[in-house]
């Protein structure tokens, strides 16, 4: 073994997926129950909003800064602090009165998210460059990024019973603070494109562009993008779904989705090598299908075994679609341009994909379900509501089938 993993950096990078995604896991699935008891529920898509606006800037960050000029692990922390600040001041951006401006309110989030979002692909690239065999390796330094989302959900709802309160930011608040200073002690991960000389196409990442002449990674970049759409409608309404038919701690119920997730993760290097990443993608997309149509099934009787069936799925969705995507996006990047090409990835997918589907999102929402609110019907409307993701999911999962060449990685 190298001298890394004699160094112990294996549960370094594991602590730091932990903290990474137990930040956003404190708020992510609480926020929409407490803008509701707010009187801010017809905004919650705004919530949802505000992080795929931020993608679209996180190829700055990972194209710019952590490929040319300033180490990898001192942007996340820089990141992580000015984060923690904006969740922090968000919920005393609240309006005072049921049914006003939440304005400021979404605005603090917008700035968190600005933060937060590129800390994403920046600490898988701190990960990428510092590990000797990703495909071994990153599923189980991944695996504890589940596990920080598990321990915040748990936290926040379970233990706090604090779903539709502001105490989930603060905790979030807290944690990103504590993030930024464990990653000033990462591991010294030096921009790979230092000394190069500055151009404007390299700020924005667009040599990443160049990878969508390979017509296998333009096909997987396209249903990445497609998929998050109906993903967005998961993130942003299953807490108010559950609340509604009748599942106390909404936000601690949606962690089975991770335990599932951990299962999984520790599962992929086995199913990988013997599926590879055509059907480990096809896999993906078929249970978000089946996630939705098991939630429009439940929906009308709220039939829990139904409804926790599309939660327990989780782990399927999210590992085998973009767990899998993140390893093959590596191999078929030069090495250069690999920060860059994750930038691409998160934003066709937490970017574009999620700013469209939250959109539609809302306005199906808003038009369906919250529309019935109070009424025998509403049930019976959220049907409606996830019959339409289930729909889109099939035909990308089609689409993918039909189109995805899987080629050998580049050198």
């Amino acid at each position: 073994m190298t001298d890394r993993m004699s160094s112990g950096v294996l549960p370094r990078l594991a602590a730091m997926m932990f903290l990474q995604f137990f930040v956003w896991g404190c708020w992510f699935a609480t926020v929409g129950n407490f803008m509701t008891r707010a009187g801010m529920g017809s905004a919650i898509f705004w919530a949802y909003t505000v992080g795929p606006i931020a993608a679209f800037v996180a190829p700055f960050f990972l194209g710019m800064i952590a490929d040319r000029f300033f180490p990898t692990q001192a942007v996340l922390a820089t990141l992580h602090f000015a984060g923690a600040a904006a969740i922090l001041l968000a919920p005393m951006a609240v309006p005072a009165e049921p049914g006003g401006s939440p304005l400021a309110f979404i605005l603090l989030l917008q700035l968190h998210n600005l933060c937060y979002m590129p800390t994403i692909g920046l600490a898988n690239t701190l990960a990428f460059r510092n590990l000797t065999n990703q495909e071994k390796q990153f599923p189980v330094i991944r695996t504890f990024g589940t596990f920080g989302w598990i321990a915040a959900g748990v936290l926040v709802s379970k233990v706090l019973k604090a779903d539709e309160t502001d105490l989930p930011m603060k905790v979030a608040a807290a944690a990103g603070l504590l993030m930024g200073l464990y990653s000033l002690s990462l591991p010294h991960t030096p921009p790979p494109a230092k000394g190069k000389a500055f151009a404007w196409r390299d700020a924005m990442g667009a040599d990443a562009l160049q990878l969508l002449r390979n017509p296998s990674f333009a096909v997987f970049l396209v249903a990445s993008l497609l998929i998050c759409i109906p993903l967005s409608a998961y993130f942003a309404y299953a807490p108010v779904y559950l609340a509604a038919t009748g599942f106390e701690n909404p936000g601690f119920s949606l962690t089975y989705g991770q335990m599932s997730e951990v299962f999984f993760l520790l599962a992929m290097p086995l199913i990988f090598a013997r599926l590879g990443v055509k059907k480990m993608i096809l896999v993906g997309v078929l249970a978000w299908a089946v996630r939705y149509g098991l939630f429009a099934a439940g929906a009308t009787a709220s039939v829990a075994w139904m409804i926790l069936g599309g939660i327990l799925l989780h782990g399927i969705c999210y590992d085998f679609f973009f767990v899998t995507g993140y390893i093959y996006t590596d191999k078929v990047a030069p090495e250069g341009i690999r920060a860059q090409a994750q930038g691409l990835v998160v934003l066709a997918t937490l970017g574009l994909g999620m700013l469209i589907g939250a959109q539609v999102a809302g306005a199906l929402f808003n038009g369906i379900v919250k529309a019935a609110a109070g009424t025998p019907e509403q049930l019976a409307q959220w049907r409606t509501f996830w019959i339409i993701p289930a729909v889109l999911a099939a035909v990308v999962m089609v689409l993918f089938g039909l189109f995805f060449r899987e080629e050998p990685a580049k050198a």
